[in-house]
């Protein structure tokens, strides 16, 4: 069958595993890069509570989740974020060396790094913030009103500017294309995925309504959490607000 020349389906076709054919490297990526991303410094760090376990039962989780976009702009609580953040990203055990987190990424190389716009969340300065994985803590890169850039950067969805927490995932390309070469850039989008369906539930749990949203303009968000949009990709967006 011929192979369309669009990008897409060419994307897929040489980024499949054949059997008996040799998986294609790229010399630039040889090594492993750091697993954590480490910043010289935030404007404030804000401590999040400890993560509980326990609640509402994951099969009414599963079954009571829905997309929702209509929020009503009331505040997120500091332990409901904390709560969420930890179900997405949260340290959740060890083996053979390797920190384990609350959602499952390929080969356990976890390359999404989680940023977090805060609109309205009970004792957090409105702006945008980085998770600190090994601390549980949030660090703010940059403090103000975002909701208008990120509607806007959203394809002029509105209805984000009434979430109480927006999750955007960058993607660290280098830290899963050492292992897997190009067919990373598929598993960086799968585990965005988990992401994306684990914080959607975590959220139902919290009796909170959630959306996931893929339709945006790449570098406008890239910027608004300050990745560079190449090294560093935005893959995928979380809305989480009262309803």
């Amino acid at each position: 069958m011929e192979v369309s020349t669009s990008i897409g389906p060419q994307f897929q076709e040489s980024t499949k595993y054949y059997r008996g054919r040799p998986v294609a490297q790229v010399p630039g990526w040889a090594a492993p890069p750091e697993t954590y991303k480490v910043y010289e410094s935030y404007l404030e760090r804000v401590a999040l509570p400890e993560p509980q376990t326990g609640g509402a039962p994951l099969w009414d989780a599963i079954a009571e989740r829905r997309s929702q976009r209509r929020f009503s702009g009331e505040s997120l609580t500091l332990e409901e974020l904390s709560q969420l953040v930890w179900a997405t990203q949260g340290l959740t055990g060890a083996t053979g060396g390797i920190e384990l987190r609350a959602a499952a990424s390929a080969g356990a190389l976890y390359p999404n790094e989680t940023y977090i716009i805060a609109q309205a969340v009970d004792g957090v300065t409105a702006g945008v913030y980085h998770y600190d994985i090994r601390a549980h803590e949030l660090g703010m890169l940059a403090e103000g009103d975002y909701s208008e850039d990120l509607s806007q950067a959203c394809l002029e969805q509105t209805w984000l500017k009434r979430a109480g927490a927006v999750f955007v995932w960058g993607a660290v390309v280098a830290r899963c294309a050492w292992k897997y070469q190009n067919r990373a850039y598929r598993y960086l989008y799968l585990d965005a995925g988990h992401l994306g369906a684990q914080l959607q539930l975590a959220a139902q749990a919290l009796d909170l309504g959630s959306c996931n949203v893929a339709a945006f303009f790449d570098n406008e968000v890239a910027t608004l959490v300050g990745i560079d949009g190449l090294t560093e990709v935005a893959v995928y967006l979380t809305a989480v607000g009262r309803v």
